[in-house]
This record gives C-alpha cells, sequence and structure tokens, in this order.
C-alpha cells in the first residue's frame, strides 16, 4: 500500500515537473521574443540620426496616412555617376498592409511614357532626372492613381555593403548567359553564388533578349531572397550595422517606428512570402518610337490600375512574368 501511495506521489511530481518545464521553456521564448523586438527597438533609436539627403530636389509630401493605414515606400536607385540631372536605374514600391503584415513590390519599367507634371510626355524615369523622388511621386500618382506615402534612396555602394551584411555567404542564382558590359564585373554562365559587387551587376545587367524586362525579373528575385535571408536571429544582431549603412547610403523619409514594424514582420515571418507585380502587365503595351525620346512602352493605363488594384486587393495572380 505504501508503495502504491509513493507510486502516485512520485507520478503527480513528474507531471508537474513536466507543466514547470513547458512554463519555463515559454517564459524563456516569450523573455527572448520581448529582449529581440527590444533590441530592435533601441538599435533604431540609437542609429537614428537625419539620413544622407538630395539636394537640390523638391521636399517630398507623401500623402496622409495613419497608422492603420496600408503604406506605399518608393524605393529607387539611382545610376548617377555625379550628374546633376541623373535618371534612376531602378523604380519599385513597396506595399505593406500593417493589417496583414504582408508586402507586396511592384515594379514599375522606366520606359513607359507618361505624362510628367509640367514636362509633358517623357518616360518614367526622366521625371525622376527633372525633380528628385517627390515629381516621380506625382507622376506615379497621375498616371497609375497610386498614393505614395514614403521614399528611399539607396546608394549603389550602400547595396553591395547591405547584400554583404544579410548574406555574407552570397545569393545563389542561375545566371542564363555571359554578363559583362556596363555592370564593372564578369558573370560567367551557369548557377553561381554571388556577393554584394556581384549581385549589383546581376540586377544591372540589360544587355539580353530581355532587355529591360529581364533585368526586372532578376531584381525581384534578388529582393525576394535577400528578404529570405533576413529572417533570421543572426540578422537582428546584425541590425545596428545595417541601420548604419542605411544612414550612410540610403536617402529616405522613413521614420523609425515605420522601419520598426515592417522589421519585425519580416524577422517573425509574418509576412510570409514576397509576391511581385510589374507595371506593365503583359498584354497592355505596345513598343514604339517617339522622336526625341527614342523606344518607348505605350500604355494602356485603364487596363493596368485595374490590375495593379487587383494586385494590391489580392484578387489577381501575384507575378506577371
Amino acid at each position: 500500500m505504501q508503495d502504491l501511495t509513493r507510486s502516485k506521489e512520485n507520478r503527480k511530481r513528474i507531471r508537474w515537473r513536466r507543466v514547470f518545464g513547458a512554463l519555463l521553456l515559454v517564459s524563456i521564448f516569450l523573455v527572448g521574443l520581448f529582449t529581440i523586438f527590444q533590441y530592435i527597438e533601441d538599435a533604431i533609436k540609437t542609429v537614428n540620426q537625419p539620413l544622407k539627403k538630395s539636394e537640390g530636389t523638391q521636399p517630398f509630401k507623401g500623402a496622409k496616412k495613419n497608422k492603420l493605414n496600408e503604406i506605399n515606400v518608393l524605393l529607387l536607385g539611382s545610376d548617377s555617376r555625379g550628374e546633376k540631372q541623373a535618371r534612376t536605374d531602378t523604380i519599385m514600391v513597396a506595399h505593406y498592409d500593417p493589417q496583414t503584415h504582408k508586402i507586396k513590390l511592384i515594379s514599375l519599367m522606366r520606359d513607359m511614357l507618361v505624362s510628367v507634371p509640367g514636362h509633358g510626355q517623357q518616360k518614367l524615369n526622366a521625371a525622376f532626372s527633372f525633380g528628385g523622388p517627390e515629381l516621380l511621386r506625382e507622376t506615379i500618382k497621375e498616371n497609375f492613381n497610386l498614393d505614395i506615402h514614403y521614399y528611399a534612396m539607396v546608394d549603389f555602394k550602400g547595396f553591395e555593403k547591405a547584400v554583404d551584411l544579410i548574406a555574407p555567404n552570397g545569393i545563389e542564382v542561375d545566371i542564363p548567359y555571359e554578363m559583362s558590359y556596363g555592370i564593372e564585373t564578369k558573370l560567367e554562365q551557369g548557377k553561381q553564388t554571388l556577393h554584394g559587387k556581384e549581385l549589383l551587376g546581376y540586377v544591372r545587367f540589360r544587355h539580353d533578349r530581355l532587355s529591360d524586362f529581364g533585368r526586372i525579373q532578376r531584381q525581384q528575385e534578388v529582393i525576394s531572397k535577400l528578404k529570405d535571408q533576413a529572417v533570421s536571429f543572426q540578422s537582428v544582431v546584425k541590425l545596428p550595422k545595417l541601420l548604419s549603412i542605411m544612414n550612410k547610403y540610403v536617402d529616405t523619409n522613413l521614420d523609425s517606428s515605420t522601419i520598426l514594424t515592417m522589421g519585425k514582420d519580416i524577422i517573425t515571418k509574418k509576412s510570409g512570402s514576397l509576391e511581385t507585380f510589374r507595371l506593365p502587365e503583359n498584354g497592355s503595351f505596345e513598343n514604339k518610337r517617339v522622336d526625341g525620346l527614342g523606344a518607348v512602352l505605350e500604355v494602356d493605363f485603364d487596363k493596368n490600375i485595374s490590375a495593379l488594384n487587383q494586385f494590391l486587393d489580392g484578387n489577381s495572380v501575384a507575378q506577371n512574368e
């Protein structure tokens, strides 16, 4: 009888130990998660100095929003080599929904023929050379009825450094053929693991069969892979250095709270896989030549506005290749 009593008491102790052990593990996890988020917040506050600003451009007048609204961030990569009127090499819009935590990416082809306020019919990237991010924002709003709230313009040197920090072991890509012209490096055909400088050349190269279309596909591919690399504890540890790179190489009006919110969703995988889209979509444009502008894409704006809204509402196929 005593043995039976002891056996019951031992089983109770084991159950309580298991419960206590589970509670302890949950507590450690929650404390660790809080510590990570607190680390991110403190890092942003520490490094949140005034960022590099463009000179001689119009003040950015992004659309008004509140914390519950979806936001659109104009992402730019400039091909400037010191010119006063540089054109932008990359035009994208990152769409973030704080309710669903989803992040979507829209690529805009720079040779689209659009109406640029005050300058008539021009290629899309000419808007940047005429008036910087603000005039480009106005142009996108006028032609595609898309509100832009923030902008972030990345210096190419900053892109290289950020890639090497986020993905120190490189990013694997499948190069369809040799790439070298105009990118200051040589990339061999086949599967390659590329680091900062080489990866920059990969996303900038456009002297191929698909021209700018192929370049946009590569840009979306690389950004998606970099996002996957960013989902790790190692990326959290590297955050202060990443923000330091932003301070030096990124011109933006994004506030620290927005950066923190989006960063949390990426690190905790709440944002899920990156959905991508391209303007103009397939079947909605024609190749034309215009005197003084050269080769352009003549766009059906009604069709593209409708497709864009469906993509943002989640009612369309994510990628138009």
